[in-house]
Order: C-alpha cells, then structure tokens, then sequence
C-alpha cells in the first residue's frame, strides 16, 4: 500500500469537462467550498459525491445546481503544501508560488517546526521566505543569530517590525509580494493576523462573509483564506491557521538530508552510499558538522527528524 496520503483531486467525469465554469477556490470548510470566478464572482459549492479532496488555491471546473454550484473536476495541482502525521493529512494550500514563514523576536519560536516547515516546502518545490517580525524588541540580535545559519545556506531572511514600523514593512514586503500567491504561515504570537490585516484592510471582514456563506461560523478561522492583493488580482496571499504540530510522515527518512540545504551541500562525501549519517564510520555530514559547516543545532533537529520518521509507518 502506498505511504503517501496526501489528497488526490477529483476524478474527471464522463462529460466533457472543457463546457464547465473555472473556478478558484478561495476558501473551503468541510465538504464546501467557495468558489471565485474569473469575473470575480463567489459562489458556495461543493464536490460531486461524497468526499472531498478540495483544498483552496485549486483551480476548478464546476456548473450551477439550483443556488449552489457543483465542483466536477479538480484541476492538476502545480504542487501541494501539507503535513502528514500518523492520523491525518492536513493541507494548507495548492498552487502557491511561495512560503513567507513568520517568526518573531518575542514569543520564542520553535526551530524545529521552522526546519519541519521548510523540508515540507522543500518537497512540495515551493520557494520560501522567512520573515523576522519584531525586529525593534531588545533580544533581536539574539534572534538574528538563530536563523544566521538559514541565511548562509541561502534563505532570504526579511526583518520586519508590523506594530512599530508598517509603513517600512509593507514597502519592502510589497515588491516581494506582487504577481505572486504567498501562503503565510507562522505560530501563535507572530503577528501573522496584524500582518493580514496591514496588506488586506478589511480581511477580518471578508472571514466573516465567507463564514457566513459556508455556515461554518467561527470555524472558518481555522482554514486557510485567500486575499487579494490588488484589484486587477494578481497577487494574492492566504492566511493559514496556526499548528502546534507539523507531521513529516510523507518524506522518506533517507530523503531528509536532500531537504536541508545545508546538509544536502555536503552529501557525497560519506564512506557508504547509503549512509543514514547517523552511527556510520566516515561519514560526511559529521566531519562537516565537526568543521562547523553544519550548525549544532540543525544537525540535532536532523538527528531528532531522521528517528521520527524512521519508525514504522501504517
């Protein structure tokens, strides 16, 4: 049986699916959807049969039924953001052409779920940005040696203050942001929803119209939402909900070094061609580590990934 469980979209139907509506998902909560037409539209609308694989940013082909619309095919995805732990799949997003990955000075983030974050980006083939807020907090500096090995191995790392400073935040992240679909993603106390709330005046309002539509109530918060960025939507971004969890359990535990850029700079150099970097004589990653090459830190978050998905899988 396969170990990868992450969503499939919806079969084509028997009819030709070139006479249906495109549409886009901009939102979606349970087994419904809202759907965005090219005119700029929303209609509420859920999936043929009983399950649904729709996640938002899916482009779509669907018909009117009555008030609602029905969603007939889910077209091919250019990739797919989710993590997987040992009981369910949860996507954030399809189609994105970025990640902005916000931490902040104040609360402490977790490396962990950062490093959890990008290796997830990094398979799915999705460009990321990681945003510093909270830059003018006393314990910056601290924070800017955190995440000095990301940069060197290549992450653009974006600081920003969105409470002290937004008219300086939006001019830099703006150019950044513009032609483009950026799902942001960040854990509680970021500032992910000032940050919404800055680029999309009015976002609060449009959850609670969407809530609505969907009669989802509140529950709407905890999926993720599409925003516009301008009129003639081109850019856009998507607010996803925080996670106290980011499962891996979709990527092999010998893919992992492939997926840390720093770890992967140094792959080739080890005794064995098999090797797991762990207990092996010779290996390379270690002597890199040993050499400085490859932080301590991101050498023990590999370590602590490579046991958790080495366990036995369903």
């Amino acid at each position: 049986m396969s170990r990868d469980r992450r969503p499939a979209p919806d079969r084509q139907r028997p009819h030709a699916a070139a006479a249906l509506d495109v549409g886009l998902v901009v939102a979606a909560h349970g087994r419904h959807a809202m759907v965005e037409t090219p005119e700029g539209e929303r209609w509420r609308c859920h999936p043929r049969g009983k399950k649904s694989d729709v996640v938002v940013g899916d482009r779509v082909r669907w018909q009117l039924s009555g008030d609602e619309g029905v969603i007939e095919q889910v077209e091919p995805r250019r990739n797919l953001l989710f993590r997987q732990d040992e009981w369910r799949t949860k996507s954030f997003a399809a189609n994105l052409d970025q990640l902005l990955m916000l931490v902040a000075v104040e609360p402490p983030f977790s490396e962990s779920q950062l490093t959890r974050a990008l290796i997830a980006a990094a398979a799915a083939g999705i460009p990321v940005l990681i945003g510093l807020n909270k830059t003018d907090l006393p314990a910056a500096d601290v924070v800017r040696e955190r995440l000095a090995p990301y940069a060197r191995m290549g992450a653009e790392v974006l600081e920003m203050a969105v409470k002290a400073d937004p008219e300086g935040t939006l001019a830099m992240l703006r150019p950044r942001l513009q032609g483009r679909t950026t799902l942001i993603l960040g854990p509680s106390g970021a500032g992910k929803s000032t940050l919404i709330n800055r680029l999309v005046p009015g976002a609060s309002a449009q959850v609670g119209e969407i809530s609505v539509a969907l009669s989802s109530g509140r529950h709407t918060t905890t999926t993720t939402t599409w925003y516009w960025l301008d009129d003639e939507r081109r850019g856009a971004v998507l607010d996803s909900p925080g996670f106290q969890e980011f499962g891996l359990r979709q990527i092999e535990a010998m893919q992992l070094a492939s997926l840390m850029p720093d770890l992967a700079a140094e792959l080739g150099q080890c005794r064995f061609h098999n090797c797991t970097h762990r207990e092996e004589p010779q290996c390379g990653l270690r002597a890199a580590v040993e050499a400085g090459r490859i932080s301590a830190s991101r050498w023990r978050i590999y370590q602590e990934l490579f046991a958790e998905l080495s366990q036995t899988r369903w």
